[in-house]
């Protein structure tokens, strides 16, 4: 029987799914960039720790020091901007400093491939932060979109305790830990990052929608108009009634600000500062009372979900409890009962 290490086990598995979101499409090119990044540290970790390939050994602390900023840069595409080529530059300074460091002294590598694990980890968790908006997030998604790279984040302050367990075992005399933990916590913390990366609910497809004018930039000199609160508030009501925008299923925040050509961040903090609420409850209520209409008509749970802009089911249940205080097939018993 053939017995492969785990970090090539995991390694094709991660492969698996880069191939995958290649055929099928639709995949960002900042998550292919680190499923394959993913694949290849895995790979490497299992020939040069497992089959002896030591020539490969200067090439893992490159490519470790790559990973943190290319899933920031996915993280930031998926839920704030798209990336261009001045966004992502700058963080090209990191696996630099990790080939200068490999250059002019090996032994801080020990040091700096954690120190850039926890700092990415740490600013996707600071940028995750509830204050803070999502432009690109499903609103039907509530807080799933969020937990989702939280759990990212999760992994690469894992990724970086394995690296100084590693350095400390060394420092110690204790070389037999290493190869736990470079099976175990490496590896582990790899495949969470590329399935995580992967993971698409709550996520909404790039606009293409060329008739929607890009929304102000978030500074004040560059606002629209100087509107009060109650007075956005009052455009967004009417855009909502209207033009029933929250029947759209991958309607986002961005989507929003962009037809009230706002800044996001200006957009969600009116209606947070107005309503005490953020903006996926505010508009998931719309869907709701939606919902509710078509219930009270007659048509099935099934087809009210989708006929109201959610994805899933259970996000659906989970908003029409929240605003109903009530199961939808409660809710629809009770308002049968009351005609």
């Amino acid at each position: 029987m053939i017995a492969l290490p785990l970090p090539l086990i995991f390694a094709l598995l991660i492969l698996f799914l880069l191939v995958h979101a290649l055929r099928h499409g639709g995949t960002g090119r900042e998550v292919i960039a680190l499923l394959a990044l993913c694949a290849w540290q895995s790979f490497a970790i299992s020939l040069v720790h497992y089959y002896g390939l030591r020539w490969l050994m200067p090439a893992l602390p490159l490519v470790a020091c790559a990973l943190p900023p290319v899933a920031w840069l996915t993280f930031r595409a998926a839920l704030f901007e798209p990336v261009t080529l001045s966004r992502a530059a700058p963080h090209a300074l990191a696996p630099a400093f990790g080939l200068f460091c490999l250059i002019a002294a090996p032994a801080s590598l020990d040091l700096a491939v954690p120190a850039l694990f926890v700092g990415y980890g740490a600013a996707i968790l600071w940028a995750l932060r509830p204050a803070n908006p999502l432009p690109r997030a499903r609103l039907d998604a509530g807080p799933w979109p969020a937990r989702t790279w939280q759990a990212l984040a999760a992994a690469l302050l894992l990724s970086a305790v394995g690296d100084l367990v590693i350095a400390l075992a060394f420092m110690t005399g204790r070389p037999e830990v290493h190869g736990l933990v470079v099976s175990l916590v490496s590896s582990v913390s790899l495949v969470m990052v590329a399935v995580l990366a992967l993971t698409r609910d709550g996520m909404a497809p790039p606009e293409t929608d060329p008739s929607s004018p890009a929304p102000p930039k978030d500074r004040a000199e560059d606002r629209a108009e100087d509107t009060s609160d109650a007075d956005l508030l009052t455009r967004l009501e009417r855009l909502m009634q209207t033009e029933r925008l929250f029947l759209e299923p991958d309607l986002t925040l961005a989507r929003i600000a962009r037809r009230l050509r706002v800044p996001a961040k200006q957009l969600s903090t009116v209606i947070n500062r107005q309503t005490g609420e953020n903006v996926s409850r505010h508009v998931n209520s719309f869907r709701i009372r939606h919902a509710c209409a078509l219930l009270r008509n007659g048509v099935p749970v099934t087809e009210a979900i989708y006929a109201c802009g959610f994805n899933t089911k259970s996000n659906f249940n989970r908003e029409f409890l929240r605003v109903t205080g009530q199961s939808p097939s409660a809710w629809r018993d009770t308002a049968a009962d009351a005609m």
